[in-house]
Parts: structure tokens; sequence; C-alpha cells
């Protein structure tokens, strides 16, 4: 009895571990996008967003941001917060519709940001501050297309659409603002104001089920411990 106690709680450790390691791997994954923070805002309304680039190479820096601005919801107001070490190169469009604002007629708007000059090294990340608005108020979401450039000449494109809701997350999603109606009470968000992605959603059980099997396997081993010493 006594060996398959301890056979028992071996087996139970061994679960929790692996069980904690695929909680780690799944945050990593989760957080290693490029992304829009905070995630959610109103309608009408202004907000500032921080375009949030990890770095995720081990033997190159990131060299060059490019963040693209949703063609179909231009928006009228766009000024960029100074990083220091980056130069922002901002790029606009002129529309066939101009946007009626307090100040008169905006005829022309921000297409493209481009922040170059500065590295994001291995291991670190950086933020790219964006005033934004008025925010569209005829869609729920902006998807703004990033590119990332590394300075081995690779570039990732961060520019997959939002999936389906139940879907599965796409390998390289766009940054995303989920827009809320000015009368309504915006749902609670994570502290990085990201909404939750399906392999976070997964994380959070797999860690649930580590925590609960290691406690297991603890107190399987205090009770084996008492076992062979009383024999």
């Amino acid at each position: 009895m006594v060996k398959i106690v301890r056979w028992l709680g071996r087996r139970i450790g061994v679960v929790g571990a692996l069980c904690a390691l695929a909680l780690l791997t799944l945050a990593g994954a989760a957080s290693a996008h490029v992304t829009a923070n905070p995630g959610t805002a109103q309608q009408g309304g202004y907000a500032k967003i921080s375009f949030r680039v990890p770095n995720e190479r081990d033997t190159a820096s990131t060299s060059q941001l490019e963040v693209n601005f949703p063609a179909g919801h231009p928006i009228a107001s766009v000024e960029t917060r100074a990083v220091p070490g980056w130069t922002a190169t901002v790029q606009k469009v002129k529309l066939d519709k101009p946007i009626k604002t307090d100040d008169g007629e905006i005829s022309e708007v921000v297409s493209k940001i481009t922040w170059t000059g500065g590295k994001i090294p291995p291991g670190s990340f950086e933020e790219f501050d964006v005033s934004l608005g008025p925010l569209p108020t005829d869609t729920e979401q902006l998807v703004f297309k990033a590119l990332q450039t590394y300075d081995n000449g690779e570039v990732v494109r961060w520019i997959d659409p939002p999936p389906a809701q139940g879907a599965a997350e796409p390998e390289h999603p766009a940054p995303v603002v989920k827009l809320t109606p000015a009368n309504a009470t915006q749902a609670a968000v994570s502290t990085t104001g990201e909404a939750p992605s399906s392999s976070g959603k997964w994380g959070v059980v797999l860690g649930v089920v580590g925590i609960a099997l290691g406690l297991i396997g603890i107190m399987i081993g205090l009770v084996n411990r008492r076992r062979v010493t009383t024999d």
C-alpha cells in the first residue's frame, strides 16, 4: 500500500509540473504579440493607445515598427508621443468625403505611422503612444495592421484579422481596439488592457489544474512520510 501511495504521489507531481510548464508556455505565446493597449475605448471619444512591441528574437533587435490605420474608419486627430531614440514618420491620405468636426471639416487623415532609429533588444519591449479621436461611432472595433522589422532584415506581419468568437487565435493577430457605445458601461479588462485570448483562457485552466494536482501530491507525500515514520 505504501508503494502505491508513493507511486501515485510521484505521478501527480509530474502531471502538476507539466501543467505548470504548459501554463508558462501559453502565457509567453499570448504576450508575445504586438498589441494595442488598452484594448477598449469609447465610441466618439478620445483615447491614448499604446502599441506594445515585444522583441521575440534571441539574436536580433527590433529596428522598426509600422502601424497602418483602418482606411474604412478614418480618425480626424492623431498625435504621437515622443519615444527616446525613435523617430515617428506620419503619412496622411486625402479623404473622398471630409469628416465633420467641431473645428470644421477634415479632408486629410493619418494612414500610417512608422517608428525608426531605435532598438528593442532581445528580452525587451517598447511602447509607442498615440492619441486618437474622435473615435468612430459606426464600428465596434478598430484593427491596426502592424509590421515589425528586425535588424537582420526579418519582417513579421501582424495583420491577421480578429477570429470569430470561439475560434482559435491566428498566428499573427493584428492589434485591435474594441469600441463600446458612449452610454454603455465598459466591460472589465485585464491590467494590461488586453482582452483574454483563447490561449490565455487555456493557460488559466491548466494553471488551476496544475496547482490542484501539486497540492494533492504534497498531501499524499506527507501522509506517506507519516506512515513510513510510524512503521
